[in-house]
């Protein structure tokens, strides 16, 4: 466990950290490879629940810090300093239950993606599906296949690619592998994809399995 406390110990670098949405769109343009996310359930507030995110070089790039129980009917995602990038919200569909919109910071008026359950029997892998509003926006469709809950899933583009991973966090030393549990996850997002965009779905899921956990297990797990 030495490695995961120094890991809680790295303090956010502020140069790194994107001034802007349009500068992490960007910046996220430019990458060539897929960049491995630590993803750490957890605040570094005190009395607050909520996510803790690194990159590859122990850079905190995300954070979601949540007051009270961990479903919530609204969850910012913020970068490092604090300001807002997506605002995950919790909606009811008429007669379908509920899903959770995406929007851009803390807009409230124009959604940017639907996520909810996937209720197919055709393929029974299928854990959620993302879809954007309005046929204008240029971001894809996704499928959530596998077990958000055992940290085991994967991202789906329209073309069936995988353009993100949700895998459990392992480190190896000279005993053996050492892991972190469900609290600590690795996000593996591959360049088609905006990192902060695959972290807000992340969330969605989350809330989701705080809401129905025995329903973020895909069918074949």
């Amino acid at each position: 466990m030495k490695a995961f406390q120094r890991m809680k110990k790295v303090h956010p670098s502020l140069t790194s950290v994107q001034s802007d949405l349009r500068q992490v769109n960007n910046q996220e343009s430019r990458r060539e490879e897929a960049e491995v996310l630590t993803v750490w359930r957890k605040s570094l507030l005190f009395n607050c629940s909520g996510f803790t995110v690194y990159d590859a070089k122990g850079n905190l790039v995300f954070r979601v810090d949540n007051y009270g129980s961990d479903c919530k009917s609204e969850v910012v995602l913020m970068d490092a300093t604090g300001k807002p990038l997506f605002s995950i919200r919790k909606k009811r569909q008429l007669n379908l239950g509920y899903h959770w919109v995406i929007y851009n910071g803390e807009d409230s008026t124009n959604p940017l993606l639907s996520v909810k359950r996937h209720t197919t029997m055709r393929n029974k892998k299928s854990l959620a599906e993302v879809t954007p509003f309005g046929p204008s926006l240029s971001t894809s469709s996704f499928l959530a296949e596998g077990s958000y809950v055992q940290r085991c899933c994967t991202f789906q583009n329209n073309e069936g690619t995988q353009v993100v991973e949700i895998r459990r966090k392992e480190v190896s030393t000279s005993s053996g592998g050492v892991n972190f549990g469900d609290d600590v996850f690795q996000l593996v997002v591959e360049p088609e994809i905006d990192m902060c965009l695959a972290m807000g779905i992340v969330i969605a899921l989350d809330q989701m399995a705080a809401s129905r956990p025995y329903l973020m297990r895909s069918w074949s797990s």
